[in-house]
């Protein structure tokens, strides 16, 4: 039977870096795992690149800087702060077409923001075609920690849903209402999880290593590059009794080079690229090497695996809270420079006390179902009458069937 009301909900995101695509699938990946038996329509887009080709080049320089030129990121940062581009006509009136089409066309009863440039357009548009009142805003915050970006704060969010206590004052300082906050954890994939030790040797086992031998994530991201690869050239030079795995992301250059990092290595070392399952490379890995990133960072939490985060170079606002909050809690240790990577996964393989304590940390960082409770806030928000008629129609179908 075919449903003319079938609950849809439309995802904004946008892919400057990977994590705000990561929160999009998560979320839509929990709306089918926590709500089985309920039907959802579920549209993920990347509306800053496809509203328009400006936007679109702009998206393209903040990955190449995040790549390549990861020093300037902090200028990246203080410049959209303060010229907000996301609340600017110039961009508003080459986005509002594709907004305005894309509502036509989707018909959504909820929209949720993954980004913080996306939502300011979509408000704006709800409230010029009158629907402000009907299809409810809420903005999914991905960013943990205080000092992030001041475009998440966005008068037309109906409902914002924040990682913690951090994220919920960094809002209300920026002027939004406490009523409109609540705290739900990071969108984190369901997928992502403690496996137990048999599962974690499987996994390594899949990709050509040791069951039994301690190994090195080390996480390029998804755009792949930054100080990653200089870590890398130093951890392989280590007479380390370890294994590892490098992740290039989407970047082949950076894959090739990696290769070739990898042929005078000290340990086995087994190169990846781009990967959709990198769950299963984290719940390979006994610690994870990574830039500091809010959903990164928690998704390896959910695996239970400590981080050695980068700060070679002085991480962005939104970033750095992230890597206060590892060392902190002694989830994970920041690395200043690219030299100290051997002494520090060393000490890992030598001292099993000091990495089980570790290892216990990361349970501390993460709000268990937060995903669960974060698909719960949005559906909560779909209008009684549609969820009504999606009932009705279920029992007709069921006692068709």
């Amino acid at each position: 039977m075919f449903r003319a009301r079938v609950p849809k909900i439309l995802i904004i995101s946008s892919d400057t870096g990977g994590g705000h695509r990561s929160a999009a699938v998560a979320i839509a990946a929990g709306l089918q795992k926590f709500f089985a038996g309920n039907s959802y329509a579920v549209r993920v887009v990347r509306a800053i690149e496809e509203s328009h080709s400006i936007s679109a080049k702009l998206v393209n320089l903040y990955n190449w800087v995040l790549r390549h030129r990861q020093h300037w990121m902090k200028y990246l940062y203080w410049a959209v702060n303060r010229f907000r581009p996301e609340t600017r006509d110039f961009f508003y009136r080459r986005s509002v077409g594709y907004v305005g089409e894309l509502f036509e066309r989707w018909c959504p009863h909820v929209v949720v923001s993954v980004h913080p440039l996306t939502q300011h357009a979509i408000g704006r548009v709800l409230r010029e075609l009158k629907l402000a009142d009907k299809i409810p805003l809420v903005t999914v915050v991905t960013d943990p920690c205080y000092g992030f970006w001041k475009g998440w704060a966005c008068d037309d969010v109906r409902l914002y849903l924040v990682a913690g206590e951090e994220a919920r004052q960094q809002l209300i300082d920026y002027g939004v209402a406490p009523e409109r906050i609540k705290i739900s954890g990071m969108p984190v994939h369901p997928k992502f999880n403690l496996p137990d030790e048999r599962a974690a040797q499987a996994a390594r086992h899949a990709l050509g290593l040791d069951p039994q031998k301690f190994t090195v994530f080390v996480n390029a991201g998804w755009v792949g590059g930054g100080n990653i690869p200089e870590i890398f050239r130093e951890l392989v030079r280590g007479d380390l009794d370890v294994q590892a795995i490098f992740l290039a992301g989407n970047n082949q250059e950076l894959r090739a080079e990696a290769e070739t990092i990898a042929a005078g290595a000290n340990f086995p070392v087994k190169v990846i690229g781009y990967s959709e399952h990198v769950e299963q490379l984290m719940q390979a890995a006994n610690v994870m090497i990574s830039k500091l990133g809010g959903l990164t960072t928690f998704e390896a939490m959910a695996c239970r695996v400590p981080i050695i985060a980068d700060a070679t170079t002085a991480p962005m606002p939104q970033e750095a809270g992230a890597g206060t909050l590892l060392s902190k809690r002694g989830a994970g240790v920041l690395l200043e420079r690219a030299g100290d990577i051997v002494p520090a996964v060393r000490r890992m393989v030598e001292d099993a006390r000091y990495y089980a304590t570790m290892r216990a940390a990361t349970a501390t960082l993460s709000i268990p179902h937060s995903t669960r409770r974060i698909v719960e806030e949005i559906t909560a928000l779909i209008p009684a009458p549609v969820l009504a008629e999606e009932e009705r129609v279920a029992v007709a179908d069921a006692r068709i069937a």
